[in-house]
């Protein structure tokens, strides 16, 4: 899907999409400050020698990845798949298939034969970059870090310009269908998402990035990696996440900004011994979301360390809402509520932003107080899922998003939205999204189940944690289900962690069944 030649005309008149691209941001770092250093490696990286790159170095190395996968007949249009962890070696990848005008579908290191099965097929992808133990299945044309691309030269990459409406990614959300949906992006909408990620914790190029997410989805990529190439930041990776070492490289690097899941941030809190162990001087915001924030936790961070805490909600899809310090300095306020598009008081960044609010009988909700379906439009939303991916348009008759999100109208002035609840299903286990739909269906092909629901109970470091419910046809236990799984060849963070037994699953009167029944 690409945006249509209407949309691109009207934002770019307005300003809201510019000519630049993201081979061209990272070219003005290089010519800027070639000396300074760019990106660092984590303490505990699992393959090949720590790096630590200029900006200088960073270009040369995508200049000479960029040469290897030119030889490899990779060009405008082709898809190449990548599969790293946090790493410079990721970073170089992603930017040296941008810079051929190729597109990145970015896989998390977590998949197996089962989710790639079916993922690369549907990207179309050419070729897959990975480590040194490919998960790809038999056939599947590959390049290793460090076997096939450390320290080898190939010819020059032709000079191009990029089109900004060109296709940079295709990353992949999960929903309630099984199968993952494509969310191709392009540079205008990426950079438009760029803009709000680097406003809402005004960074500059004095920053050190910490960046624990996996930068295959919005967070990684919207929220850290784009940001870093607009500021010239130095950015530091993490990967696998082990607390101990990311404390340690807050400390080391001197780092200013990092993202945390809401739930390891109130842990933290929870512990002080820990935090008194370590020096988190440097740090002054954390970027934090996907689920509602606590307000003791925000006010915590604030009030004990003087760290502000910055609250983001939004999907592969669009990214729409924030709330900041500088325009929401109450940290209790700013984590129950985002500032509302358009009205009093919202930062001026959010002004391309149009959101409503929808009821169940598809008329649009204005009173304070009444949840309803967010929808959105702007210049950070998507054109549309890759075809063969979605079975429903994902855009109302007006052309808004339809998030599946609940909010309300808040404020003495309407000035605010509340989030209400998530209207899907989707479990969020340390980040990461994980569909019940797809081990639901795996799960009905275990000899022992009549019938699962698969459902997230809490967890105090992972937010969320799996459970499978299981109407039993026969004898079963976690171990059995567990392996049941795992023989399917689906990604570890995916695995029931519990089981609980029932009768009967709940339902609704059209047989539906009702998650939020679910005794866990």
């Amino acid at each position: 899907m690409t945006h249509s030649a209407d949309r691109i005309a009207r934002y770019t008149a307005k300003g809201w999409w510019t000519g630049d691209t993201i081979d061209q941001l990272l070219r003005t770092q290089v010519a800027a400050k070639p000396d300074d250093t760019a990106i660092v490696d984590p303490l505990d990286k699992l393959v090949g020698p720590i790096k630590r790159l200029t900006w200088g170095q960073l270009g040369s190395e995508v200049d000479r990845v960029a040469g290897l996968l030119h030889e490899r007949g990779i060009g405008p249009g082709d898809v190449v798949a990548v599969q790293l962890p946090n790493s410079v070696e990721l970073a170089v990848s992603l930017l040296a298939i941008v810079r051929l005008g190729a597109t990145v579908t970015p896989f998390p290191v977590q998949y197996r034969a089962y989710e790639l099965a079916q993922l690369l097929p549907l990207s179309g992808a050419r070729l897959l970059i990975t480590g040194q133990e490919s998960r790809a299945p038999e056939g599947t044309p590959t390049l290793s870090w460090p076997g096939d691309l450390e320290d080898v030269t190939g010819a020059e990459a032709p000079w191009r310009v990029a089109d900004p409406a060109e296709r940079v990614t295709i990353c992949w959300t999960s929903g309630t269908e099984a199968t993952p949906k494509g969310v191709p992006r392009c540079h205008y909408d990426w950079l438009a998402v760029e803009a709000i990620c680097t406003a809402a914790p005004a960074l500059t190029g004095q920053d050190v990035i910490l960046n624990p997410f996996p930068m295959v989805n919005m967070a990684g990529i919207g929220g850290v990696f784009l940001p870093w190439l607009r500021v010239g930041a130095v950015l530091v990776q993490h990967h696998p996440f082990d607390l101990p070492t990311y404390l340690a490289q807050i400390a080391a690097e001197r780092v200013t900004y990092t993202l945390a899941p809401p739930a390891l941030l109130t842990l933290l809190l929870h512990q002080e011994a820990i935090l008194a162990k370590a020096d988190i001087s440097s740090l002054t915001r954390i970027g934090s979301g996907s689920v509602p924030l606590p307000p003791p936790m925000v006010r915590g961070w604030q009030d004990r360390h003087g760290i502000a805490i910055i609250n983001f909600f939004g999907s592969n899809e669009g990214i729409a809402l924030l709330s900041d310090p500088a325009h929401m300095p109450d940290p209790e306020v700013r984590a129950r509520f985002f500032p509302r598009p358009g009205a009093p008081g919202a930062p001026e960044l959010l002004d391309p932003v149009r959101t409503r609010l929808v009821a169940p009988d598809g008329k649009e909700i204005t009173e304070p107080g009444i949840p309803g379906e967010l929808r959105l439009t702007g210049p950070t939303v998507f054109a549309g899922y890759l075809p063969g991916t979605a079975e429903t348009d994902p855009f109302d008759e007006d052309g808004y998003l339809r998030t599946g999100d609940l909010f309300e109208i808040a404020g003495d002035q309407g000035q605010y939205l509340r989030y209400v609840d998530r209207a899907r299903d989707i479990i969020i286990r340390g980040g990461m999204n994980i569909a019940p739909a797809e081990l639901e269906a795996l799960l009905a092909g275990h000899p022992a189940v009549a019938e699962a629901a698969v459902a997230g109970y809490p967890d105090d470091v992972l937010g969320e944690r799996v459970c499978a419910v299981v109407v039993p046809n026969g004898e079963i236990d976690l171990d059995s289900v567990v392996s049941f799984l795992r023989d399917k060849g689906i990604a570890s963070y995916k695995l029931p962690e519990r089981l609980e037994i029932v009768e009967a699953l709940p339902r609704n009167p059209v047989g539906k069944v009702l998650k939020r029944e679910l005794k866990l």
